[in-house]
């Protein structure tokens, strides 16, 4: 049983993460409403600005048209795919880093060099290998992604406290025991987290590659909108990024708070 001040603690976090959400709903709705207000009274040039109004009818014309779901399925699917093959090699390159600190100096300056390569300009070159086809999407998100996790999760496995893997060393621990029983348990946290940032960059990988050579896509309903001036195509897909922008980070947040619980 709680406490009563434990249940009025309870009560106030409860009161307190409503509060938020209410908050970020409010806002959310006063920018739709002033966007279409300013679009009503001609404030604005609702060709160039589109209005909260086209942006529903157009995806409405979509989705009786049957393509607004092919088109997220497409960027989902190419989504996953990159995420979790950036994962698990993400995991892998900084697991032999750790294991080797020779190889780990060696990789570093390259792996600083290709962060902070626009991976935009590697696209004519991936297109000529991979083809213009959903290959060349996957490995351009792959290129973003892989690195990013890489990078997160070495710098957690540094990040263990020096004396706990010297006083696992002087019991005679070996070094397989050391990464599994304390290397990778203490980074946990860390990597959940880093999975919250690698869907992201998975995402945006997959938009650029899109933009390139897709013929389907959320991406390529955008790319298409501007290559004929529909800006409400445009505004929509941009919308329809940022819902899925939403779900997949809610969907990491959510397993990580189930797995840390």
């Amino acid at each position: 049983m709680y406490s009563d001040e434990h249940k009025r603690f309870l009560k106030k976090e409860k009161w307190y993460c409503l509060s938020v959400i209410f908050v970020q709903i409010f806002i959310l709705i006063f920018l739709l409403a002033l966007w279409q207000v300013a679009a009503n009274f001609g404030w604005i040039n609702t060709f160039i600005t589109s209005s909260p109004k086209m942006v529903v009818e157009t995806t409405l014309h979509l989705v009786k048209e049957n393509n607004l779901f092919y088109h997220i399925g497409v960027t989902i699917y190419e989504t996953i795919i990159s995420f979790s093959l950036g994962t698990l090699l993400g995991l892998l390159i900084a697991s032999i880093m750790w294991w080797n600190p020779f190889v780990r100096k060696v990789i570093d300056p390259y792996l600083t060099v290709l962060n902070s390569l626009p991976k935009v300009a590697l696209g004519p070159i991936i297109i000529v290998w991979c083809g213009a086809q959903m290959k060349s999407i996957i490995l351009m998100a792959l290129l973003i992604s892989v690195i990013v996790m890489t990078m997160s999760v070495i710098e957690s496995f540094e990040g263990v406290d020096e004396n706990k893997v010297k006083l696992m060393q002087v019991l005679g621990a070996k070094k397989m025991q050391i990464f599994f029983k304390l290397i990778l348990p203490s980074s946990y946290k860390p990597i959940i987290s880093a999975l919250k940032i690698g869907v992201s960059m998975s995402l945006i990988g997959v938009i650029m590659g899109e933009f390139l050579v897709s013929k389907a896509g959320v991406g390529y309903l955008i790319m298409y909108g501007s290559q004929v001036f529909n800006l409400n195509l445009v505004v929509s897909g941009i919308m329809i990024l940022a819902i899925l922008s939403w779900m997949m980070y809610s969907l990491v947040y959510t397993i990580e708070k189930r797995l840390t619980r």
